[in-house]
């Protein structure tokens, strides 16, 4: 699948999805909501019945963080392994729901676990796509010291997507301060990669930024928890903020 120019809206022909594990939580501290995980279930199947292909990219942070259990004693690598297993979790789960909705899918994991997933393997994770399967990818990289954010770069690169719909938990695009602690602070329609790195927004962690950047795989940072979100960015309406090469944002 060639990649057209990436800044512009349009509809995409095939999308990875990264979903944070906090999108799960609802209005619950922790773990996983089966309400949520429902609502975004049929979110993603309409966004598969209009014709889009889609890899989910999983994150594990409602039940485990492996950065924040480092800093508390434990060996980072096991720390970030015990996150990459959570993301199962919320990838069984996902699958199950989607799976009610009567929508085909694969969970295919960084770290082999054959009796609940596939490995990961390129090509048969596109070749699931095109039959009109949903995959969900979990596991992060398989590798420590890597976030899910970087896996989902890695693997929209991998997988030839035209775009990485980031979906955020109570936050509608990129803005130039904390929205929630301050009021003034303004969002973005439009930034460049070099932007969010020189302007330390946190969209995604650099490494992610940087890999998309080299690629020109344009990002979409939207809230998840407005009801058709999913839909408008894969559809290339005019939802959240657009991270892509062209002309600097003002």
């Amino acid at each position: 699948m060639t990649r057209r120019p990436s800044c512009e809206r349009r509809r995409y022909a095939r999308v990875v999805l990264k979903l944070s594990g906090e999108a799960l939580v609802g209005n619950k501290e922790s773990g996983i909501d089966p309400d949520v995980v429902q609502r975004l279930a049929r979110e993603i199947s309409d966004v598969h019945r209009d014709g889009t292909e889609i890899a989910i990219v999983i994150g594990g942070g409602n039940i485990w963080r492996g950065l924040e259990a480092s800093t508390r004693g434990i060996d980072r690598a096991t720390a970030d392994y015990m996150g990459m297993l959570a993301t199962v979790l919320n990838a069984l789960a996902l699958q199950d729901a989607l799976e009610r909705q009567s929508v085909h899918t694969r969970v295919q994991t960084a770290l082999e676990m054959h009796q609940v997933a596939e490995p990961f393997i390129r090509r048969r994770a596109i070749r699931h796509m095109e039959k009109g399967r949903v995959v969900i990818l979990a596991g992060g990289t398989g590798n420590p010291y890597f976030t899910t954010d970087t896996a989902a770069a890695l693997r929209a690169n991998e997988l030839g997507a035209e775009a990485i719909l980031m979906a955020k938990n109570r936050i509608d695009g990129v803005y130039d301060s904390d929205p929630r602690t301050n009021p003034d602070a303004r969002r973005y329609d439009t930034l460049t990669y070099q932007q969010v790195l020189e302007r330390n927004l946190r969209v995604m962690d650099a490494s992610a930024i940087a890999l998309c950047r080299d690629n020109d795989l344009p990002i979409i940072v939207f809230n998840v928890q407005q009801d058709g979100n999913i839909q408008r960015a894969a559809r290339g309406d005019e939802v959240g903020t657009l991270i892509c090469s062209g002309r600097p944002a003002s």
